[in-house]
């Protein structure tokens, strides 16, 4: 599968720099090199369009719909930063999108999907309630429906982060991105998997949000009961059927769990020292990769910082915190 996805990516990422998709900086974190030993790099994905990595996903998918499919319209579901995602690429690529969401979503992630032009639907429930109304919704509708993570081509458009990896450094040792469905992490590593055998792909979570650190450990996809957590965009259960779980246990080389602390404690720093806004996902795997950068000294680590879509109230409560 991660060969075929190698292609995938490859193409996906021509298609997609068309449409305004940026390679964002790779940047060295000084402080954080020094205290870890290692060579600690940034990669900039929180300055992406919309905000988020979801961006390559979205447009990569949107762009290979066929005309039918694009005049049908286009149904996903989101925590929020794929559905924004998904709003901008419509736009671009000349089709309508509805967006079904849990009412849980940030108020923030909402104003912006009306922004930017998707309609969006509130569904009582978690993500994956989010997920089988829009399922239904496109059934009954005739509309295109699009997984935000379970999509061959979605995958395909975050995997050009491991592209962009590879032309940026000549070689690195480890790569460290926060797992919600999985989308980002299986196409990072379907990538590396091949032009970076000798990579370690880490999957990082929160302790209270990880369901697929859960279904990967028991060997299934189950239904694991998460509790709140600032990683809000990386909540939420796993979908029974989705590609990305047989992805993740060929491709996540190491798994990491870290604490609500830990995820603050890594917002509060990436702000101080870097002059950053970053929302929990982001910070779940710099938490991660300060947690156990000490197995790395001397190597060289990427710490995806997936987005930065985090109301400023919340923010200023983690940062005001200490």
């Amino acid at each position: 599968m991660t060969n075929g996805l190698f292609k995938a990516i490859q193409a996906a990422d021509e298609r997609i720099k068309l449409y305004g998709v940026q390679t964002t900086p790779l940047e060295t974190a000084g402080i954080f090199s020094d205290e870890t030993g290692t060579e600690f790099l940034l990669k900039g994905e929180h300055l992406q369009l919309t905000g988020s990595f979801k961006m390559r996903g979205a447009m990569n998918k949107v762009l290979c719909l066929t005309e039918k499919q694009k005049q049908q319209g286009i149904i996903t579901a989101s925590s929020g930063n794929h559905g924004m995602a998904t709003a901008r690429a419509a736009k671009l690529g000349g089709t309508e999108a509805t967006i079904y969401l849990p009412e849980t979503v940030s108020p923030l992630k909402l104003a912006n999907i009306k922004r930017l032009g998707a309609t969006p639907v509130l569904v009582p429930g978690n993500c994956v309630d989010a997920e089988r109304a829009a399922h239904q919704a496109a059934q009954a509708e005739g509309r295109y429906y699009i997984s935000p993570y379970g999509d061959m081509d979605v995958i395909a458009g975050q995997g050009t982060i491991g592209l962009e990896l590879t032309y940026q450094l000549d070689d690195f040792d480890a790569v460290y991105a926060c797992v919600g469905g999985g989308g980002l992490i299986s196409g990072i590593g379907s990538y590396l998997q091949t032009a970076r055998p000798d990579c370690e792909i880490i999957g990082c979570w929160p302790e209270k949000a990880a369901a697929m650190y859960h279904c990967l450990e028991r060997g299934e996809i189950w239904d694991v009961p998460e509790t709140d957590t600032l990683s809000d965009g990386s909540a939420g259960g796993v979908e029974v059927g989705t590609p990305t779980f047989p992805i993740c246990q060929q491709v996540i080389s190491r798994k990491v769990l870290v604490t609500e602390e830990e995820i603050k404690s890594a917002m509060r720093r990436v702000a101080e020292h870097e002059r950053y806004i970053i929302e929990g996902a982001a910070a779940v795997a710099v938490a991660a990769a300060l947690k156990t950068a000490h197995d790395y000294k001397g190597a060289r680590i990427a710490v995806i910082l997936c987005g930065r879509n985090i109301s400023l109230s919340t923010f200023q409560s983690v940062i005001n915190e200490e």
